[in-house]
């Protein structure tokens, strides 16, 4: 039940069968290399960061490279303001101090200046729901579906009404950054579709899936819930990256390229980049494990 999400693109695929007692060595080839953006805008406040790689080989074990000789310029177009990202550390970065970038109800566009062009995309922040609370049952091996003796924690909150509202979902654990991520959950109006419900609660399946059931949460142990609002075409990406990620056995779809809203504008490049730009308002609240 273990789902990993990353929101990099997949550009590389290569399937190899190994027998009993034979193995198989088979020679990829490299391909090409593209520039991949990875820039999400949130309404925390404090700082920003825009990270931009360069792709690697699907058998290479090594880090992408950092682009570090990019323009970064994102624009509130709602405000009329725009903001500088400066290279440091391996990231873009733009830090207003105690203030916020990211404004519910606004229009932002990034510009990305690069060798291979010049890039654009926009997004919209949407409104979020509070994380209404948070809960958790302990239960032995006989208890659980897993046959996994541990805590299996639950959130509360509610689907904002009017309107189709779409949502990522993430849980961790002991840390409320990407290095403890548990699940992530991708929900339409607190259920998995349009026109289903509206300004409910959301659905069991999904407040109740933030626990990763092969490894539920443990004594004195720390859940961190954080429910990110998207745009349509944010949350149809995000989804396809997790379904491309989540691929696996005889009958798996084919991968194909995730596709980008950063389009060149530039007349006299014909280059193209990968990744994606969006934004999002953000909700959150943690709970300890505790007998």
């Amino acid at each position: 039940m273990k789902r990993t999400f990353t929101a990099i693109a997949l550009l590389f695929a290569a399937a190899g069968f190994t027998a009993c007692e034979d193995a198989i060595d088979i020679d990829i080839p490299n391909g090409k290399t593209f520039t991949v953006v990875d820039a999400w805008i949130t309404s925390v406040p404090g700082k920003q960061d825009i990270r931009i790689t360069q792709t690697v080989p699907y058998t290479s074990s090594g880090s992408a490279p950092v682009v570090s000789d990019a323009k970064v310029t994102l624009t509130d177009i709602t405000a009329n303001k725009t903001y500088d990202f400066t290279f440091a550390n391996g990231v873009y970065s733009h830090d207003p101090g105690v203030e916020r970038i990211g404004v519910i109800g606004h229009v932002y566009k990034l510009r990305v200046e690069l060798k291979e062009g010049i890039f654009e995309g926009v997004d919209t922040i949407k409104r979020v729901p509070q994380v209404d609370s948070l809960a958790y049952d302990f239960k032995t091996k006989e208890e659980s579906i897993s046959n996994k003796e541990g805590f299996y924690a639950r959130f509360y909150a509610k689907d904002i009404p009017g309107g189709t509202d779409y949502y990522w979902i993430r849980s961790t654990r002991n840390s409320a950054t990407s290095a403890g991520r548990v699940e992530d959950i991708f929900a339409i109006d607190g259920s998995f579709a349009e026109n289903i419900s509206d300004g409910l609660n959301f659905i069991q399946p999904i407040s109740e899936g933030i626990t990763d059931y092969d490894k539920p949460f443990q004594l004195g142990e720390n859940v961190t819930v954080t429910i990110r609002s998207c745009t349509k075409p944010s949350h149809m990406f995000l989804s396809q990256v997790q379904a491309q990620i989540d691929l696996g056995g005889l009958f798996a779809k084919i991968l194909e390229n995730v596709p980008t809203n950063l389009k060149n504008i530039d007349n006299t490049s014909q280059g193209r980049v990968l990744g994606w730009f969006g934004t999002s308002a953000i909700e959150w609240k943690s709970i300890q494990m505790e007998h």
